[in-house]
């Protein structure tokens, strides 16, 4: 996880010297500012779980550069086999989308059906 928390720690450099720049030389725009800082929150938000990871579980075989392949080997983590949660969150927040567009009563809708499928996703191996 240190490479890619490196890779996220440099974009959200990237994206605080820009935002820092562009407020200093006077932008009268404040949606680009908005836009900037929020980028530069987002990418310090992945930045930040990324170091967190590697502190707890240490260096991987793919962080070090004379790895072998075997050592990567084996189960990775628990995927789910099957699931109808992802169609279900997907289609909650498409009609979320399209509810912004054309009123309140879909954008309801959309939240009706994005809460069971985001619930389902947290619950659904509960037992594990």
């Amino acid at each position: 996880m240190r490479a890619e928390a490196l890779v996220f720690t440099g974009v959200a450099a990237f994206f605080g010297v820009v935002t820092t720049v562009y407020v200093v030389w006077g932008s009268v725009e404040p949606a680009g500012t908005a836009v900037l800082l929020i980028s530069f929150l987002m990418a310090s938000l992945v930045s930040l779980f990324l170091w967190i990871q590697y502190r707890q579980r240490g260096t991987r075989p793919q962080d070090r550069r004379r790895a072998a392949v075997h050592e990567s080997a084996g189960p990775l983590a628990f995927f789910s086999p099957r699931s109808y949660y992802p169609v279900l969150t997907a289609a909650g927040a498409a009609l979320l989308g399209v509810g912004v567009v054309y009123g309140l009563w879909l954008f309801l809708v959309g939240v009706g059906v994005l809460i069971p499928g985001v619930a389902g996703f947290v619950f659904q191996h509960n037992d594990r």
